[in-house]
């Protein structure tokens, strides 16, 4: 079963998949970071399941680790700001997709007054 499988059937990944699946981090780097909840899969039985959330922000902590050098004290700061930046993305998409599915008369009256404050700040 691949990642995607698992993901779409709700089975996650349980540690030993994860160690296979991602090689560039150890058992104990794995807890570690589970400890201080920059991992945050859910307890089954004696173990973790991570979810396809879980292994992309496991992939981007190697990332940075590897790429930027990341230190851990730095890692919080980081993965607190990407948290961030991807809630108000979700909420962007959210308000646009209800933007979306206004009467055409009212996306063109939200049109004009964003357009006169935009004007306003330059």
């Amino acid at each position: 079963m691949d990642r995607n499988d698992m993901d779409q059937h709700g089975a996650g990944w349980r540690t030993e998949e994860v160690l296979a699946t991602c090689r560039r981090v150890s058992s104990a780097q794995l807890t570690v970071w589970v400890e201080r909840h920059w991992l945050r899969p859910r307890h089954e039985g004696t173990g973790f399941v991570f979810s396809a959330a879980d292994m992309a922000r496991l992939e981007l902590i190697c990332d940075l680790r590897e790429d930027l050098a990341l230190d851990d004290e730095a890692m919080p700061v980081v993965l607190s700001l990407l948290d961030t930046v991807y809630g108000l993305r979700r909420r962007l998409r959210v308000l646009a997709e209800a933007i979306g599915d206004l009467p055409p008369e009212a996306r063109y009256l939200l049109q004009d007054e964003l357009r006169k404050r935009e004007e306003k700040e330059e």
